[in-house]
């Protein structure tokens, strides 16, 4: 199981005290309000960095990193991924599953056939749709919704697509 996920990303600095925006990508921000210390991808590149003060400015939030302390210092950070630990994400309701755990598992037939992997899953505006690598290297996008779509086993790497039907 993905142990980071990216939960938002760096915007335009915000102030005169090195304030920058973050856009969470869940949509929730309380998780995020709490962290004391994030990991900022850029470039390819990690780093931890402590967070010295965040409060919400609807509809993102802004953060204070240390060592960035004026409006210039924060623009480097413009385009950064603000990533988590699995304990510090949006926590999830039942049925509900972090996208990155979703990625790379098998999907199964009814019959338990390997039909294909889901390569990603896309916010479609009007609910996600799962983008399944067939066998023989075509995707095929199917919503992902219980209509096609039953049990997630994240233990044993799969999900099951209820009609094969919608592969074709």
């Amino acid at each position: 199981m993905t142990k980071q996920f990216v939960a938002g990303i760096v915007g335009a600095p915000f102030g005169l005290k090195g304030f920058i925006k973050v856009k969470s990508l869940s949509g929730e921000t309380d998780h995020l309000l709490r962290l004391k210390s994030a990991t900022l991808r850029k470039d390819g590149r990690e780093r931890v960095i402590d967070i010295e003060e965040s409060s919400a400015v609807p509809p993102a939030m802004v953060m204070r990193f240390a060592g960035f302390n004026s409006p210039e210092e924060a623009k480097k950070l413009t385009g950064a991924e603000l990533l988590v630990n699995r304990e510090d994400a949006v926590p999830l309701n039942p049925g509900e599953f972090y996208v990155e755990d979703l990625k790379g598992l098998a999907v199964v037939s009814g019959s338990g056939e390997i039909l294909g992997q889901i390569a990603s899953i896309i916010d479609a505006g009007g609910g996600d749709l799962a983008e399944i690598r067939l066998q023989d290297g075509k995707t095929r996008l199917v919503p992902f919704r219980e209509e096609f779509f039953g049990d997630v086993d994240l233990e044993n790497g799969q999900v099951a697509l209820k009609n094969a039907w919608v592969l074709e």
